[in-house]
């Protein structure tokens, strides 16, 4: 099998102020290095343990718009990213990915008028904004997932039905065959059910491996699914 097009990263913290919020978020305050493993990697956590914050560094070390969008977009709404990415080297392998796309959730909005605008100056229009929210967020993916790609999904499954999820799976199977790279941040049990990926949890201290079953997305959707009426009647009678 090819090298992965990402096989590790290194933060220069000499880069990044004294009194950078960065310093404050638990998981990455410890990063010095991190190295990957297989072709999907999944950042796992509680809300605000810096998932999307360091798969944003990478994103735009790799060349992404931090908006979102393949390498060719270049628009700002809103200069939000942090200072991660400038402190951050990638260890690559040889040679550069055949194509790459950056989704995130929150911008995708934006995302989709800017690819508007660029249809207009040449290119196949998607019409992503004719389309349902969950509707556009597949396109997306069946447009721009191709082998040999460099991937990040922040969040994919914020707009998709459990059984387009399974289809999302299914795209990103096909690329990992043809050797593209992805790196996800998700909460989605089922996303996380995908074969041979490295679960990397960033709660509890620095970053580290976890299997599917040790991830909350699966115990809490299973405590659920198990015992839905008297965890229900806990958590009511507490409230």
């Amino acid at each position: 099998m090819n090298e992965l097009l990402i096989r590790g990263l290194k933060v220069d913290w000499g880069e990044i102020a004294p009194d950078s919020y960065l310093r404050r978020i638990e998981a990455i305050q410890k990063i010095n290095a991190l190295d990957f493993h297989r072709r999907v990697t999944f950042f796992v956590g509680e809300n605000g343990s810096g998932k999307s914050t360091l798969l944003e560094a990478m994103a735009v070390s790799a060349g992404f718009n931090p908006e979102g969008g393949t390498y060719n977009y270049r628009f700002s709404t809103r200069d939000s990213h942090s200072e991660l990415y400038g402190a951050m080297s990638l260890i690559r392998s040889p040679g550069r990915p055949k194509w790459g796309y950056f989704l995130r959730a929150e911008s995708f909005y934006n995302v989709a008028t800017a690819e508007e605008e660029y249809s207009r100056l040449g290119g196949v229009p998607r019409g992503y904004h004719l389309k349902s929210h969950g509707e556009s967020f597949l396109a997306t993916a069946q447009d721009n997932f191709r082998g040999g790609g460099l991937y990040f999904l922040d969040e994919p499954e914020a707009a998709l039905s459990p059984q387009r999820q399974l289809t999302l799976i299914v795209e990103i199977a096909r690329c990992v065959k043809e050797n593209a790279q992805f790196f996800i941040v998700t909460h989605s049990p089922i996303l996380l059910g995908i074969p041979d990926a490295e679960i990397l949890s960033f709660d509890g201290g620095p970053i580290h491996p976890v299997s599917y079953e040790e991830t909350d997305s699966y115990r809490i959707t299973e405590m659920f699914l198990r015992g839905r009426e008297q965890l229900l009647k806990r958590l009511l009678e507490e409230d």
